[in-house]
């Protein structure tokens, strides 16, 4: 049987071979995801309402050294389980590590008892226990799940869920494949991490050369150059640091499956697919485009939005986007997704003949940080040449702030209060319309002024037209379009019409040199818990004070985006906040309890995370500080 639904394990997947018996464990029935008995490896899938998941170790190999990953039930990914809105679903997890796990289901709105972050909403799953995960579906669409403990993500314990809609689905497809991806290394993460704390570029292969700059030279003059390299020297800081860990270590994965491998999904002429990405990088955010295929994109964290038609998108750490395809039966696609900072890619195969191949495109050029990154204002660099980066925009460029590098007196915000409780109350300003974003006054608050925070934005600009470092031109140099966050409405109106009664400003900070990470300058083993009020409706403004993307996810809640359309406001689980930029989105308080609330990137995460608190009565001022090691340190795999 395992032959018949697995065929062809390569060795560079498996060195135990055990895939095939996640399809027999559990009392979840095994479905095939292609419907002939040629079909290429595809992970295993479960259906039902209950399921048997034993969380282990097991023997990989994918690049010639043999490793051991944190796998459900022996499969990298775990297996897709395929679910029902408007069922309950029972799903009995085993812990046979010999530390602590657990299991986040990620962007599912549930009982904050049955969220699985360690510490926070329960004791995670011992040893040798099984820990029994029940609740309702009131949602439909593509979500994935993955350990909340020490690196065990990192080190392959992730996995999709696929909702299908209690009434009939508005999307018109033949055949729905899930396309993960992840970023796999062979040094275990604890070295990783490690290793970032001594030396936070060290993964970065891309630093400047003598030849750089000699093109700088030649494309800028001796002034703008000298002035530029003094700017980055002085800020210790190096623009081309867009990723921390990159291809140096990591191996990128499609489906668990290597480059090498190339994963291969099957149609049959004339069919419609669904491809329902979802990014399980640890620390990856990845542009992804199938070229000679446009893709219609038509949700994006699992809900379903207004379709909107590209070339290629950015999806960043636990981000899921569902777009629809219509291949030619007689042409091999290649589904291509490259890295944000082009040190590796992940990639398969959309065919309907596996006779046929596709060819792999070249990566695009690799992206350098500019002053737009840092929301820097141009005004002040009026004589520089930005040629370099000739297909940027610097239209939008706004100012930052070194002032403590510069000893500018803020003296001006002193007497302003900035309890993380409340969050910063800017009625006195005047609230901006619901869908339409912030308009309040960017501050920093004075836990920012310290050695852990290296850069401040003085007045960033809304991220959400911006498409991103590196994507920026590619209209205009290869006629590609690429999805913005302003292009996407929710496909049925908002729910909650309501104004927000108060803004909370949360500033995401760090100190690159010295690998720290925060938010308002504070780490999460200092900070104070963000209380909200049981039903009331908050504006949260991130305000991104480094030059690194980070992926913002806030469990438990929906984080509705503020995209411009107060009818149509389109709810996701996890925020793209690009570097020197700012983004808003609206928080409908409607879940009691203890949520985490934090950056994505895996090793970020220690310090850029705050507990968010849902009160009833708003008394709720216990701030008793938790070891935090469940839910990120605890438990190495």
């Amino acid at each position: 049987m395992n032959k018949l639904l697995l065929p062809a394990l390569s060795r560079r997947r498996f060195v135990t071979g055990a895939a095939g018996s996640a399809l027999l464990l559990g009392s979840g029935l095994p479905v095939r995801a292609a419907q002939n008995n040629t079909a290429p490896f595809q992970v295993p899938e479960l259906r039902g309402r209950e399921f048997n998941l034993t969380i282990g170790l097991q023997g990989v190999n994918f690049t010639g050294k043999d490793r051991l990953a944190t796998t459900v039930n022996q499969s990298l990914p775990a297996p897709v389980l395929r679910w029902k809105e408007g069922e309950r679903v029972r799903i009995n997890v085993t812990n046979t590590l010999s530390h602590t796990s657990s299991i986040h289901w990620h962007g599912i709105i549930l009982p904050s008892n049955m969220d699985g972050v360690p510490g926070f909403s329960f004791d995670g799953i011992a040893p040798g226990e099984t820990f029994t995960y029940e609740f309702d579906l009131n949602q439909s669409g593509t979500y994935w799940y993955h350990s909340h403990s020490g690196f065990q993500e990192q080190t392959g314990l992730y996995g999709a869920m696929v909702i299908e809609p209690k009434d009939p689905d508005p999307i018109v497809y033949d055949r729905d494949y899930v396309v993960m991806l992840s970023d796999w290394s062979d040094e275990h993460p604890s070295d990783v991490f490690a290793t970032l704390k001594k030396m936070g570029h060290y993964y970065n292969t891309r630093e400047r050369t003598v030849d750089d700059l000699w093109q700088d030279l030649k494309n800028k003059g001796l002034s703008a150059t000298w002035k530029d390299r003094q700017m980055w020297n002085q800020m210790r800081m190096s623009d081309r640091d867009i990723s921390d860990v990159t291809g140096m270590t990591y191996t990128y994965l499609m489906n668990g499956q290597t480059p090498d491998d190339n994963w291969t999904a099957l149609f049959n002429a004339g069919e419609k697919i669904r491809l329902r990405f979802v990014n399980a990088g640890a620390m990856t955010l990845f542009d992804v485009r199938i070229p000679g295929l446009k893709m219609t994109v038509v949700a994006s964290d699992g809900q379903n939005i207004q379709p909107v038609t590209v070339d290629e998108f950015r999806i960043g750490s636990a981000e899921t986007y569902d777009v629809i395809v219509e291949p030619e039966a007689d042409k091999a696609y290649t589904i291509f997704a490259q890295t944000i900072d082009r040190s590796g890619y992940a990639c398969g195969r959309l065919t309907a003949d596996s006779k046929l191949t596709a060819n792999v495109p070249e990566m695009d050029y690799a992206p350098v940080l500019g002053h737009m990154d840092m929301g820097m204002d141009h005004s002040q660099h009026a004589g520089m040449d930005h040629s370099q980066h000739s297909g940027m925009d610097h239209s939008q460029h706004s100012g930052m702030d070194h002032s403590q590098h510069s000893g500018m007196d803020h003296s001006q915000h002193s007497g302003m209060d900035h309890s993380q409780h409340s969050g910063m109350d800017q009625a006195h300003t005047g609230l901006a319309k619901a869908g339409m974003g912030s308009n309040a006054e960017i501050v920093h608050k004075d836990s920012e002024k310290g050695p852990q925070v290296d850069m401040q934005t003085e007045m960033p600009v809304s991220g959400l037209d911006d498409p991103g470092i590196g994507l920026r031109d590619h209209d205009t140099r290869y006629g590609r379009r690429v999805l913005r966050y302003s292009d996407i409405k929710n496909l049925t109106p908002t729910l909650d019409k309501r104004e927000p009664g108060r803004e909370i400003q949360l500033h995401l900070t760090g100190n690159m040199h010295r690998y720290i990470w925060s938010m308002d300058g504070i780490p999460f083993a200092d900070a104070e818990p963000l209380i909200l009020n049981y039903g009331e409706r908050v504006r949260i403004t991130l305000v991104n004070d480094t030059m690194m993307t980070h992926p913002i996810h806030l469990h438990g809640l929906w984080s509705e985006l503020e995209t411009g359309d107060p009818e149509y406001i389109p709810r996701k689980h996890t925020i793209l906040v690009q570097p020197g930029k700012k983004i808003s989105y609206l928080v409908t308080a409607d879940a009691e309890g203890r949520w985490a609330y934090h950056c994505h990137l895996l090793y970020h995460m220690a310090g850029m995370f705050r507990e968010v608190r849902v009160v009833k009565d708003g008394t709720d001022h216990q701030h008793h500080h938790h070891n935090h090691k469940g839910h990120m340190h605890g438990g190495h795999s």
